[in-house]
C-alpha cells in the first residue's frame, strides 16, 4: 500500500466509511496504466487519457468557467486525477460539491498513486458513487474519459449524462423556422383539422392490459405468441410502432393502432392495404400522402415541442409524450387510454443477436450494426452493442415509466438492454 494509498483513503474511511469499504475492494489489476508526457503528464487507463498531458490546470480552468459561477451547490461527474475538484473548490461562493465516481477501480488507482487529500478534505466534499441515484443531478461538469470509462454499476447515470449533454444538439432538427418543418406542417393540417383528436381515446380502456410493441430484434422471439393471443377473447390492445407494423402484418398480427411520428415514415413502412380496421395515431410532421392512403381512423396528436406551438394555438389537440422515439407516444398512449398494466414487446434499444430490428435488413431503418461502437447491460447482465440514441431514449423511456407509478410495467424479453422500472414478465421473458 502506497503511502499515497493510505493518506487518501485514510481521509474517506473517516469522513464516508461505508464508500471506504466499496473502494476496497475495487479490482485495479484490470487496468492497464501508463504514464502519458507532453508538455506536463497525464495518467491513461486504458488507452484513455484521464486529463491534458499538456497542461492540467488549464484544462480544469476550462472546464470550470463552463458551470455557473454563482451556484452554491455543483455536481462533477468522473474523479479524474482532481485537477477540476481543486479549481471548483477556490470559489468562495461554492456551499457543496458533490463528486460522483464513474468508475470504482480508476479511483482506486488514483488514490494510490497521487495525492488526492486535498480536495478529499475540503468539508464541502461529498463524495459517491455515481450510480447510486437513479437520476443525474443539475448543474454538473462530466469529465471525459470516464463516460468512456464508466463501469457497469454507473452505466446508467453514464447514458443520462451523454443524453443530456447531446440534448441541443440532438434538438438541432426541430427548429419551427425550419422551411421544411413550416411546410410538413401545413400540407398536413387539412387532415388533422378533418381527423379526430387523440384525447378522444384517453380514457377509453381503463383497467386494461395493453401491449405496446417495438421493432427490437427480439420481437421476433414472440411473432407465435402474439398471433395466438391477438385471436383470444378478452385480450390485451395492441398498439405497435410504426416501423413494427409491417413485420406484425407478415406474421399476420393486425395491431388495434398504430402511432407514427417520423416525417421519414412512407408507405413502405405503413401500408394502406388491410389498413380499414386498424387506428392511426400520428403526429402532423407524418408523411400527409401516408396519412391519405390510410384505410383506418385517424387521430392527430401533437407533443410539447417548439415546432407544434401555433398548430396547438390554430387546432387543438391532445398531447402525447416524445422523448426522442416513437415507443414514447406510443406508451404514452397505453397509459393515457387507462391501462393498468403495459407489457413492451421489441424495447432493446440495443442490437441483440447481432441485428438491428425485426422484420428488417441491417440498415433499412438507418443504423447499421457496424456503426454501434457503445454498450448497455441486456437482461442477463452482459454488456450488449448500441449506439448512442438508442441509450437517450431508454432514459427518457425510464423517467416516463419512473413518472407513472400507478402503472406496472413489463419487459418481454431479457435479450435487450434492462429498462429501470419494468419487471421481466413472467411468461415471456425467458
Amino acid at each position: 500500500m502506497s503511502e499515497f494509498f493510505e493518506r487518501n483513503v485514510d481521509v474517506i474511511q473517516q469522513r464516508w466509511p461505508a464508500l471506504a469499504v466499496r473502494l476496497l475492494v475495487e479490482d485495479t489489476s484490470l487496468l492497464q496504466a501508463d504514464l502519458v508526457e507532453g508538455l506536463g503528464s497525464t495518467l491513461s487507463i486504458n488507452g484513455i487519457q484521464l486529463t491534458s498531458r499538456h497542461d492540467r490546470t488549464r484544462e480544469a480552468r476550462v472546464q470550470a468557467d463552463s458551470l455557473p459561477v454563482d451556484s452554491a451547490v455543483l455536481h462533477v461527474y468522473g474523479t479524474g486525477l482532481g485537477d477540476l475538484q481543486v479549481e471548483l473548490l477556490e470559489r468562495a461562493s461554492l456551499q457543496r460539491l458533490y463528486v460522483h465516481i464513474l468508475n470504482g477501480a480508476v479511483f482506486a488507482l488514483v488514490l494510490q498513486l497521487l495525492e488526492q487529500h486535498q480536495w478529499l478534505s475540503d468539508p464541502r466534499v461529498e463524495l459517491l458513487y455515481a450510480g447510486d441515484l437513479a437520476e443525474i443531478q443539475l448543474p454538473f461538469f462530466a469529465l471525459p474519459s470516464e463516460l468512456v470509462l464508466a463501469d457497469d454499476f454507473n452505466a446508467k447515470i453514464r447514458d443520462r449524462l451523454i443524453s443530456e449533454t447531446h440534448l441541443t444538439f440532438n434538438n438541432r432538427e426541430f427548429n419551427p423556422q425550419s422551411p421544411e418543418i413550416i411546410e410538413r406542417l401545413q400540407a398536413c393540417l387539412p387532415l388533422a383539422t378533418a381527423d379526430a383528436d387523440v384525447a378522444e381515446l384517453f380514457g377509453s380502456q381503463a383497467g386494461r392490459e395493453v401491449f405496446v410493441i417495438a421493432t427490437g430484434p427480439s420481437l421476433e422471439q414472440h411473432f407465435d405468441t402474439l398471433r395466438a393471443i391477438r385471436g383470444q377473447e378478452g385480450r390485451p390492445l395492441f398498439i405497435c410502432v410504426d416501423t413494427a407494423y409491417r413485420p406484425l402484418l407478415k406474421h399476420g398480427i393486425h395491431p388495434d393502432i398504430v402511432v407514427s411520428i417520423d416525417q421519414r415514415i412512407s408507405a413502405r413502412h405503413l401500408p394502406s392495404e388491410d389498413s380499414a380496421g386498424i387506428r392511426l395515431v400520428y403526429m402532423p410532421m407524418l408523411d400527409p400522402l401516408v396519412l391519405q392512403a390510410w384505410q383506418g381512423a385517424r387521430y392527430a396528436a401533437y407533443s410539447t415541442s417548439p415546432i407544434y406551438q401555433s398548430l396547438r394555438e390554430q387546432l387543438p389537440k391532445g398531447e402525447l409524450y416524445v422523448g426522442g422515439s416513437v415507443i414514447h407516444p406510443a406508451a404514452d398512449l397505453a397509459v393515457k387510454m387507462g391501462a393498468a398494466q403495459i407489457t413492451l414487446f421489441g424495447a432493446d434499444f440495443a442490437f441483440p443477436g447481432d441485428k438491428t430490428h425485426a422484420g428488417w435488413n441491417d440498415g433499412d431503418l438507418g443504423p447499421q450494426l457496424g456503426a454501434a461502437k457503445h454498450w448497455v447491460l441486456d437482461g442477463h447482465g452482459q454488456r450488449i452493442k448500441t449506439q448512442l440514441n438508442f441509450r437517450s431514449y431508454l432514459c427518457e423511456l425510464e423517467r416516463f415509466i419512473a413518472g407513472h407509478p400507478q402503472v406496472r410495467f413489463y419487459n418481454s424479453s431479457r435479450a435487450g438492454a434492462i429498462i429501470v422500472g419494468t419487471t421481466f414478465h413472467p411468461e415471456f421473458a425467458s
